[in-house]
């Protein structure tokens, strides 16, 4: 009996078993139903709304009217007012000196027996900056000189012989060959006498050449020489005047005709941070094949801070006109009618966006000249105009 009993006890769980594992699965599947049932609903309610939102939007541009004002979009505005619209050409250009000396000897150069200067230093006009080996210039002076005085004495004995002979013969003594002759001798000797001036002349500058002195005023910028090397020319020794500066700069072909002598310029220099207002006083007439430019040059104001070679941003003034219409050159759009800008209008008690088909100029930096299409007033969608439509409600305002 007992195992009768234990049979059915057994028997009696696996039939429980068996039905709670066909629960489950059912569970299961009616689960994955319900979530595909509610995915579906989802997918439906997300193609309704963006068909809302597509009717609505189209709804708003044929009857701006009927536009919720909560629905307005939010934006910027700037007041057109005339004011004066200047373009220039940007470029980078360069100071240099007007005055730049390159010491060169006035003969044959030299060995260096001195040198007087050193880089940095203040040079005058006339300075004595160098001293060469003078040695054999010395000599030539001296023998020169002797010679000289040599050919004076016998000039001197030689004109007291012929007007001793002169005398002779007047008295009818001698004979008139001697006369002559030495009468010859003054003349060869005065001929020879010039020659030897011209030759101590030339000594004495032969000599004076071994000084070498500078022929402007200005600083030392290069001394390249020392003691005992051979000076023989450029390259040496410059001295620049930084008293007369220029601005050089070299310009595109393309504004050949916008550039000319007094052009107005504003020359920056980054490093110092100074801004001046020149003219252009030189313009090229070649143009580099090379590069396709020009140069301009313009004289700078003396300025203690200013050096040749410093780097310039040049900017030429081309184009300028007084109560101009600008906006700011972001805000121009394009479409298949043409350039326009959004404006701001009150219709009906709100305000709503206005396309505005523009005729435009010049632009420089984030200025863009309006010819036509604006007046001053108006008020210019600066933020926000980007995805605006021609009849939609906006806002300064944030609600």
């Amino acid at each position: 009996m007992q195992k009768i009993f234990t049979i059915l006890v057994l028997a009696a769980s696996v039939t429980l078993v068996s039905c709670g594992a066909g629960s489950t699965e059912a569970n299961s599947g009616a689960a994955a139903e319900q979530k595909a049932k509610l995915a579906e609903l989802k997918k439906q309610k997300d193609g309704i709304d963006a068909e809302i939102a597509k009717l609505e939007a189209e709804i708003a541009k044929l009857d701006p009217a009927s536009a919720k004002p909560d629905n307005a979009k939010l934006v910027a505005l700037s007041a057109v007012a005339p004011e004066t619209f200047t373009h220039y050409i940007d470029l980078q250009g360069k100071i240099e000196s007007e005055n730049i000396s390159f010491v060169t000897p006035r003969g044959g150069g030299g060995q260096v027996k001195a040198v007087y200067i050193k880089r940095g230093d203040v040079v005058k006009k006339g300075q004595l900056i160098l001293k060469l080996d003078d040695a054999l210039q010395r000599q030539s002076v001296i023998a020169a000189e002797q010679g000289l005085e040599t050919l004076k004495t016998q000039l001197s004995f030689a004109k007291t012989l012929y007007q001793k002979q002169k005398n002779l013969w007047e008295q009818n003594i001698g004979t008139e060959v001697q006369l002559i002759t030495a009468k010859n001798n003054v003349e060869t000797l005065e001929n020879q006498l010039k020659s030897a001036e011209e030759q101590v002349k030339l000594s004495r500058e032969q000599l004076a050449f071994t000084s070498v002195y500078s022929d402007v005023s200005g600083v030392a910028e290069d001394v390249n020489i020392r003691v005992g090397e051979i000076f023989a020319g450029p390259g040496q020794i410059k001295i620049v005047n930084t008293s007369n500066l220029k601005v050089t700069t070299e310009v595109p072909e393309n504004y050949i005709d916008r550039v000319n002598n007094g052009t107005r310029l504003k020359i920056t220099l980054p490093d110092i941070n100074k801004t001046v207002e020149a003219k252009v006083s030189v313009s090229g007439k070649i143009i580099n094949p090379i590069s396709r430019s020009f140069f301009i040059e313009a004289r700078m104001p003396n300025d203690k801070d200013f050096r040749p070679n410093q780097i310039a941003m040049v900017q030429i003034q081309d184009y300028t006109i007084n109560n101009a219409i600008t906006v700011p050159v972001n805000t121009l759009q394009n479409d298949e009618k043409g350039k326009y800008v959004m404006v701001a209008v009150k219709e009906n008690g709100k305000m709503i966006a206005k396309k505005k088909i523009v005729v435009v100029g010049e632009f420089y930096g984030d200025k863009l000249e309006v010819k036509s299409g604006l007046q001053a007033g108006d008020m210019v969608i600066t933020e926000g105009y980007q995805s605006l439509y021609d009849g939609q409600v906006i806002t300064t305002s944030v609600k």
